[in-house]
């Protein structure tokens, strides 16, 4: 599954599976552009990819901001090129019950998680369409498909990604591209090490593997669906949970 020559974004790429995706990309050959919030946020995941004798660079980036990905999307041709694969990863959690949340916190999580991943496809999409070929991965969330208590923000963001990724698919398919979405579970990054031993007990009990999962269980998916080998799956949602979802 050699990238060598591509160039892949990699969006939330400061830490837990942007950080990860972004070096299994880059173990494949890809020239890897890893936003986050500040171009040194991202720096630690460049370091390390540069360490293993990997191609990166760092870039700030509010991908809420269409001004801001604009800006971004056109260093990144300027200094790698032409984004053959989009991981769509940012994203930001306001849990709150519905009657306590506010219209701030779900205006943000909206912005950032779905409007985020509009904003970067759409930047992406018009090189990709004049080279005739590409990757757009959304990430979502099963609790995207199907809910989850005091997530009514965050829930519908991931919802709408969903649709998001079905509709490129139907827009883009004829120019080479492929869109899918990965759907993953609990994964042990910063998001969830809040949660505490009574809420990681049940969890485990309801995932069929055990266990929660790690960003290393979410990368090799996007590994995938990123190749060449991928070429015929688009439209779709993969579920990576341990089972939990089914």
């Amino acid at each position: 599954m050699s990238l060598e020559g591509k160039v892949a974004v990699v969006t939330g790429a400061s830490r837990g599976i942007g950080a990860e995706i972004a070096q299994q990309l880059a173990a494949q050959g890809a020239s890897v552009a890893c936003l986050a919030t500040s171009a040194n946020n991202a720096q630690g995941t460049v370091d390390k990819i540069v360490a293993d004798g990997g191609n990166a660079a760092a870039y700030g980036c509010s991908v809420g901001e269409a001004e801001s990905v604009e800006e971004t999307f056109k260093q990144i041709n300027a200094d790698l090129g032409v984004p053959y694969c989009l991981v769509n990863n940012a994203g930001v959690t306001r849990d709150q019950l519905l009657i306590r949340m506010s219209e701030e916190d779900f205006d943000q999580v909206v912005q950032v998680n779905l409007k985020g991943a509009w904003l970067c496809a759409k930047a992406a999409a018009r090189p990709m369409m004049k080279a005739r070929e590409g990757r757009i991965i959304n990430l979502t969330s099963v609790n995207g498909l199907h809910g989850a208590a005091g997530q009514t923000n965050y829930a519908s963001s991931k919802a709408g990604v969903v649709g998001l990724t079905k509709s490129l698919a139907k827009e883009l398919g004829a120019r080479g591209i492929t869109c899918n979405a990965i759907a993953p579970g609990f994964i042990q990054t910063d998001m969830t090490k809040d949660l505490d031993s009574g809420m990681k007990e049940t969890v485990e009990g309801q995932t069929p593997i055990g266990r929660l999962g790690t960003p290393g269980d979410i990368a090799p998916a996007v590994v995938f669906l990123a190749s060449l080998e991928a070429g015929f799956i688009t439209g779709q949602v993969l579920t990576v949970d341990g089972g939990l979802y089914m």
